[in-house]
């Protein structure tokens, strides 16, 4: 029978579940570096978290991890872990413990449940809806042609209309793949751009590119170096929907690569939101790991709890 006894001390369950994500890190080619930073944005309010011993009959088989915040007003619960270590996967513990952490948020007033996959677990969050991936890669030197594109610098002229289409672009991606609404969405993306490109072209460690095939414009990136040590991050690399299927995605992603390397960086890292099938594909054929894969499901209101009464919950700092 699995059981669940929440933890006073949660001092070896943390060191495992640290030393578990900088292997997951290294294994996706970030440096040590890197993952260090990782792990801190990843382990942000883990002393906040309530970590439940999972048992067997008394034997230890795992641990899963809950807390409660306030996002916009509205209670959100979060799955930090669930662990089920090796010996006693596959007997059905996964799947008990997932049910207790829904039960565990919504008994305190959350009506929307997040997990970030961080390890597979095939089956275990499929009535869950994919928000986005995390995915990253080493880089190494690309080839010197771009298979029938340029990739040049953009021009003032040209960023307006650029801004404009990435805001729309991006309000898109979120409401598509269900975690905002647009309303929210729309608020979103006007503070996320001006804080990412607030001097806009002159923003520094950024750059922005425009890609042409026979003096045709099809496409656009733009990268951010340095966002992690080492790292370049694409907040986008965007081919015209009537250039599409073209291959040039592809070639897209390697004068990413380029600029990356450029930069001084060794690995390029992507968000790719859900409902993304095509750039997921992309990515994975490209061998860009997945580090990180948010999903989230609707909680019904627990019956016969008051969520503003109950003591449970934690606000978000």
């Amino acid at each position: 029978m699995t059981e669940f006894s929440e933890l006073g001390d949660n001092t070896q369950w943390r060191k495992d579940f640290e030393r578990r994500l900088r292997a997951s890190y290294a294994a996706a080619g970030l440096g040590v570096d890197a993952a260090e930073r990782m792990l801190q944005r990843t382990c942000a309010g883990v002393d906040d978290w309530t970590v439940a011993e999972i048992t067997d009959t008394g034997t230890e088989v795992g641990h899963v991890a809950v807390v409660v915040t306030v996002d916009n007003g509205t209670l959100v619960g979060r799955i930090g872990d669930l662990r089920i270590s090796a010996p006693h996967t596959g007997r059905g513990h996964e799947r008990a413990a997932r049910d207790w952490a829904e039960r565990w948020c919504a008994e305190r007033g959350a009506r929307r449940l997040y997990t970030r996959i961080t390890e597979p677990a095939v089956g275990l969050f499929d009535t869950y809806s994919v928000l986005g991936q995390l995915r990253t890669r080493r880089v190494a030197p690309p080839p010197d042609r771009l298979d029938g594109i340029t990739a040049r610098p953009m021009t003032q002229a040209e960023y307006p209309e650029w801004l404009a289409s990435e805001k729309a672009s991006y309000i898109a991606d979120i409401v598509r793949s269900g975690a905002l609404s647009p309303e929210e969405a729309v608020r979103k993306s006007d503070r996320d751009f001006a804080d990412l490109i607030s001097e806009g072209l002159d923003t520094p460690d950024n750059t922005f590119l425009v890609f042409e095939a026979a003096g045709e414009r099809m496409g656009s990136g733009w990268l951010k170096h340095g966002y992690l040590p080492g790292v370049t991050y694409g907040f986008s690399l965007h081919v015209h929907e009537q250039h599409r299927g073209k291959g040039y995605g592809r070639a897209a992603m390697v004068a990413g690569e380029r600029a990356t390397l450029a930069a001084g960086d060794s690995s390029l890292m992507f968000t790719v939101w859900g409902g993304n099938e095509v750039a997921m594909n992309l990515y994975t054929s490209t061998g860009y790991h997945v580090i990180g894969e948010s999903r989230s499901l609707g909680l019904s209101p627990y019956p016969g709890l008051s969520a503003a009464a109950h003591p449970g919950h934690r606000r978000s700092p």
